[in-house]
């Protein structure tokens, strides 16, 4: 599955430091000025899970592959972006392909690094790209809703029409498209629009890096908004993560444990949970003497799907699924050993695959 994840915010906001050091690139211009970034940048992330060199070792695997997730550096959004101001219509449209968006908002105070605004304000900072998020999805969903009505006639009713007007309902009383409760037919009668305001956010409260392991009082604020709206929030800094980048793993430790932070409360680490989370994204594995992989997959995915992301002749040529637990797997020691004690199950074409399952499929070409 190819997951994006697009990095939004103001400008100057550790935007485009915080996509370099996630990626562990400088594909991204960082600037002290708007606007540094026009194109958006495109880098692929190794997704941390421990439980693929576990899986590696007790299988003797020659090599172990991450799956991934696609972060897209967007340029700063300003007030206006929903009408075209500073190219907001171009880098809207890029936002509408991402599966979720990552919003930076700054919560350090820095005078040299200059605000689009004058102050710091991660509660008006917030609001403000969401407004412009908002009205680009009104603009969308009344346009379209005029379509459907010279199409359809106003009498007769439809999905589409049915999931537009909740939608409106929505947008109209200033909350963001994903409050509006829509069933499953509806969903997807809409989903080519890409409404923004209804994609799962994460905001990323970008602070200092002596505030990484608690946070501060701006990041306590957008924590308060982000719940009121229903999203998500995690601490980041990119000052820190971009400092992580040039350090040797034993430097890497040490400087965290400075912050009194591990490597598991980093920006990567914290927004890839938070990403699986939101997504209600699951892992499963395959693993022998040639390979240990992951492999992502959505919640309620049956065996044959699941097999699919590997190859559609798995999905279309789907017999069984051999499968352990990673914990079974982890206790007995080695597969042989798991069938010994009756651990490896034969599932079938009606089984949801499990979070850390271990699976080896067989199919016909």
């Amino acid at each position: 599955m190819k997951l994006q994840t697009a990095i939004v915010g103001l400008p100057n906001v550790g935007k485009s430091t915080l996509f370099n050091a996630l990626t562990e690139t400088q594909g991204a211009e960082a600037a002290n000025y708007p606007f540094c970034t026009i194109e958006p940048n495109v880098g692929l992330v190794s997704v941390p899970d421990a439980r693929l060199d576990v899986l590696g070792k007790i299988n003797n695997s020659v090599k172990v592959v991450p799956t991934t997730l696609e972060f897209v550096d967007v340029a700063g959004l300003v007030k206006g972006a929903s009408t075209g101001e500073g190219l907001g219509n171009k880098f809207l449209a890029t936002i509408r392909q991402c599966d979720a968006i990552v919003h930076v908002v700054r919560c350090f105070v820095d005078d040299n690094v200059v605000h689009v605004d004058g102050t710091v304000d991660p509660v008006r900072d917030a609001e403000l790209i969401n407004l412009e998020l908002a009205l680009s999805d009104l603009a969308q969903v009344e346009k379209r809703m005029e379509r459907v009505r010279r199409e359809r006639g106003k009498s007769e009713s439809s999905k589409e029409g049915s999931a537009l007007e909740k939608v409106s309902v929505v947008l109209l009383n200033n909350e963001p498209a994903r409050n509006a409760i829509l069933d499953e037919e509806e969903e997807m009668a809409i989903k080519s629009l890409g409404l923004l305001t209804r994609k799962k956010m994460i905001y990323a409260a970008n602070v200092a890096d002596v505030d990484l392991s608690e946070g501060n009082i701006m990041s306590s604020k957008l924590h308060e908004h982000a719940t009121r709206e229903g999203a998500s929030m995690v601490l980041v800094s990119a000052q820190v993560e971009s400092e992580l980048v040039d350090l040797d793993p034993g430097d890497r430790d040490e400087f965290l444990t400075s912050l009194g932070v591990t490597i598991d409360d980093t920006g990567l680490r914290r927004l890839t949970r938070e990403a699986y989370d939101i997504l209600d994204l699951r892992t499963y594995f395959t693993s022998g003497p040639t390979e240990t992989r992951a492999w992502t997959i959505n919640r309620g995915w049956r065996a044959p799907k699941a097999a699919g992301v590997i190859h559609g002749d798995f999905e279309r040529g789907f017999i069984k699924a051999e499968t352990l637990s990673y914990t079974d797997l982890v206790e007995c020691g080695s597969e042989e050993e798991c069938k010994k004690r009756g651990k490896l199950r034969i599932e079938g074409k009606e089984y949801v695959v499990q979070e850390g399952d271990v699976i080896l499929f067989r199919f016909n070409v």
